[in-house]
């Protein structure tokens, strides 16, 4: 990872998008590209991010599945943001299990909580009951796991159970 994109994701990490586009911003190279679309997404540029980071996913192409696993559960994150609940799963599902194989338990887990808010979203109260119960809680960041606990609780309310 070159200079710029680490100072960019550092960037983001501290809850800088400005900061981080403007390390990265004219730059159309993978890691730039979901950097950007990351940035966009914090700045509530909804469908600039999605474009972005579905660029990004097929800059990274199948060499790199970590990566672009990892672009694919961005999308469905900002996707969950705007209510788009349209289409299939596969692709989320498939990237989860490749971040699974490659050891990269925390995106995996944040995939399963994208799967289990999605269902949750569409009143599927059984399905996001099951996607939950499969979240391994050690070691998940202080983030992941506030939105474990909040996804739960409202689990629990919809399913009556407060």
């Amino acid at each position: 990872m070159d200079s710029l994109v680490a100072a960019a994701a550092r960037a983001l990490a501290r809850g800088d998008p400005l900061g981080a586009l403007g390390r990265v911003g004219q730059r159309d190279d993978a890691p730039a590209l979901a950097l950007r679309g990351i940035a966009m997404a914090q700045l509530g540029e909804h469908p600039r991010a999605r474009e972005l980071l579905r660029r990004a996913a097929r800059a990274f192409g199948t060499h790199e599945k970590v990566a672009r696993a990892r672009c694919v559960i961005a999308e469905a994150e900002v996707a969950l943001l705007v209510r788009d609940l349209r289409g299939s799963t596969r692709a989320l599902t498939a990237a989860m299990l490749a971040l699974e194989r490659h050891g990269d338990h925390g995106n995996a887990q944040q995939a399963r909580l994208v799967l289990a808010r999605r269902s949750l979203l569409l009143g599927r109260v059984d399905v996001a009951a099951a996607t939950l119960d499969g979240i391994d809680t050690r070691g998940l960041s202080p983030v992941l796991a506030a939105v474990l606990h909040l996804t739960a609780a409202e689990l629990a309310l919809r399913s009556m159970r407060v």
